[in-house]
């Protein structure tokens, strides 16, 4: 046990973060009006069929209306393997050859589960194929596979686990991480309320009409220890005591194991800034990361894919440069999966490490990023190493990124991260004041410009202000605004 959880409530938000051997992994906050929508379980109106896309808009009731694609609108879906590992055969996918116009029309109202929050100008993605999660069991009850996660090893815990679930019945039962270890009085306690939970599912989607919200996932702080406090934290503090209560109830009823681990925060200060956990987020979500022996890594998040490069920096190594390169790379890998949870990076994923020569190398460094992904609770499929050094991934995304949840798009250079230079600004000053000159507005010219610019032209480039004094024989006095675009100018004749 070497993690600790964090959960600091307050009326506009709720912060959780877990540190893992004394170093920040894991940082989600969630705005209250902005709240995660993923796991809600909505009754919707089919409003538009897209044979092209073999895909459907439904109307939940959200600002936009969600996606729905085929492969998850039929009657079987397999996807979760990807998660858990299933001991029996999967079921084929039914909605591999089926045309999306004979399972939707329009106006039709459909059950669907949000599985991944609006990104964007995007809608929520839609399922029709129904998970509940509790504390020790995933229940689906429109398929019927049984699984455990494969976070569970041992194979003889793997075969009694199997066993207590073998019974259930009545949909998939898929055993979660935090029911290792568990008896049958606990899987059992569990099964019973998950089912419960889907009988008044469907007794309020039969008795309402679309848009309707049918099930609201768990509020954001119980969602967290549902998910995250498991045997393997070490304690978990909380800084609300309403919070407190509320989780303190959850886990006597789920897992009193846990409830000597749950801490009451009493400090008046905050509880993220008091164990500096923010300062170490802030260090962490910088696009230069840099590495303990001197290299770093630069993260760029565009719109399609996130491209993490690896430099070598200050480190020069003591042997060959082989060793050196191999050496940085190894130290990246560790750092680059911890990036990967913290930031909550999804979707396509490229690492371009440091270019090596041996084969041996490639192997091994594959291997150990594949070793370090193993804690990530997000689904990753990881491609081997490229010719040229780049290993592509994708991680499962549901939600927007932290940098995204965080922080806006700069209004200044419009999402891109630079702006002109100053010296392209002059130049385009000077082609403009020679236009004005050219139409013979006035001798004498106003030119507004920001301080930065001000001082450049006044700096560096005060030969473009002689020119049109001494040759063109026009005044042009310099004013500064400093609440102005560094790329505005204006021109008054």
């Amino acid at each position: 046990m070497n993690s600790i959880l964090f959960l600091s409530v307050n009326p506009f938000e709720t912060r959780v973060a877990l540190r893992e051997k004394s170093r920040l992994v894991s940082y989600r906050a969630e705005r209250h009006r902005t709240s995660s929508v993923v796991g809600n379980l909505y009754k919707g109106r089919v409003t538009r069929v897209l044979p092209g896309m073999q895909a459907a808009f439904v109307d939940v009731g959200l600002a936009r209306d969600g996606f729905l694609y085929v492969r998850e609108a039929g009657a079987v879906m397999d996807d979760f393997t990807d998660i858990f590992r299933v001991d029996d055969d999967p079921t084929p996918n039914e909605t591999a050859d089926t045309d999306i116009g004979d399972l939707l029309r329009q106006g039709q109202e459909v059950l669907v589960q949000v599985v991944k929050d609006p990104i964007g100008t995007k809608g929520a993605r839609l399922t029709t194929h129904i998970t509940l999660p509790g504390r020790f069991l995933v229940y689906m009850p429109t398929v019927d596979q049984l699984g455990v996660s494969r976070r569970i090893t041992e194979d003889e815990e793997r075969a009694r686990l199997k066993a207590l679930i073998d019974s259930f019945g009545g949909g998939g039962w898929i055993v979660r991480t935090a029911g290792e270890g568990q008896g049958r009085v606990e899987l059992e306690a569990d099964r019973r309320y998950l089912a419960n939970l889907w009988e008044q599912i469907q007794a309020t989607s039969d008795r309402t009409n679309a848009p309707y919200l049918v099930h609201h996932e768990l509020s954001p702080v119980l969602r967290a220890v549902r998910d995250t406090f498991t045997s393997a934290v070490q304690e978990a503090w909380v800084d609300e005591e309403e919070a407190f209560e509320e989780i303190l109830e959850f886990l006597e009823q789920s897992d009193p194991s846990l409830v000597p681990r749950l801490k009451l925060f009493r400090k008046t200060t905050d509880l993220m800034s008091a164990f500096g956990l923010d300062r170490e987020l802030e260090k962490a979500l910088r696009p230069k990361v840099w590495l303990k022996s001197g290299g770093y890594l630069v993260v760029n998040q565009t719109e399609a894919l996130v491209a993490i490069d690896v430099n070598t920096g200050k480190y020069v190594g003591t042997k060959s440069l082989e060793e050196t390169v191999f050496t940085l790379n190894l130290e990246a890998v560790r750092e680059i999966a911890r990036q990967l949870r913290l930031r909550d990076l999804g979707g396509i994923i490229v690492i371009d490490f440091i270019d090596m020569e041996e084969l041996a190398h490639r192997l091994d460094l594959y291997q150990a990023l594949e070793a370090e992904l193993e804690a990530d609770p997000a689904r990753i499929q990881l491609l081997p190493m490229s010719d040229i050094g780049l290993i592509q991934l994708t991680r499962k995304r549901t939600r927007p990124s932290l940098d995204r949840t965080l922080s806006r798009e700069c209004p200044y250079c419009h999402g891109s991260g630079r702006i002109k230079a100053l010296a392209t600004i002059c130049l385009e000053i000077r082609r403009e004041l020679l236009a004005a000159v050219t139409a013979e507005l006035s001798d004498q010219i106003s030119l507004v410009v920001h301080p930065e610019v001000s001082h450049y032209l006044q700096g560096p480039f005060r030969e473009l202000l002689r020119e049109l004094e001494e040759v063109h024989d026009v005044q042009v006095i310099l004013r500064e605004n400093p609440l102005q675009h560094q790329e505005q100018f204006e021109i008054i004749g």
